[in-house]
C-alpha cells in the first residue's frame, strides 16, 4: 500500500510571533534571497495576506506575485511586508 502524503505549508504552522521569529531568522541566517523571499510570503500568507495588502498598499497579487518561487520582491517590498507583520528588519556583525 502506498503511503498518502499531503504538502507541508508553513503558513499553517506559524502560530505566534515567536515561531515566526524563528522562521525568519532561519531564513536570514541561510542567506538565500529566494528563501528569504519565500519565508516572508508564507508568514504574510500566515497572517492574512489580505490584511497585509491593506497595510502596505499593495495588492494581494502583487504580494502573492512578489513572494512567489518565481518572484524577486524589492527591498521596498519586503520592508514593508515584514513591517506590516509588526517585525523589522535589522542587521548586526557577523559571529566569527
Amino acid at each position: 500500500m502506498a503511503l498518502k502524503t499531503q504538502p507541508f505549508d508553513a503558513a499553517e504552522v506559524l502560530l505566534d510571533d515567536e515561531r515566526i521569529a524563528a522562521y525568519l531568522e532561519e531564513a536570514f541566517a541561510d542567506g538565500d534571497p529566494a528563501f528569504i523571499a519565500s519565508a516572508i510570503g508564507d508568514v504574510a500568507r500566515a497572517r492574512n495576506i489580505t490584511a497585509i495588502a491593506r497595510d502596505t498598499g499593495l495588492t494581494r497579487e502583487t504580494l502573492y506575485r512578489a513572494f512567489s518561487p518565481e518572484g524577486n520582491p524589492t527591498l521596498a517590498t519586503m520592508a514593508a511586508v515584514v513591517k506590516a507583520l509588526g517585525f523589522q528588519l535589522s542587521i548586526r556583525p557577523l559571529a566569527l
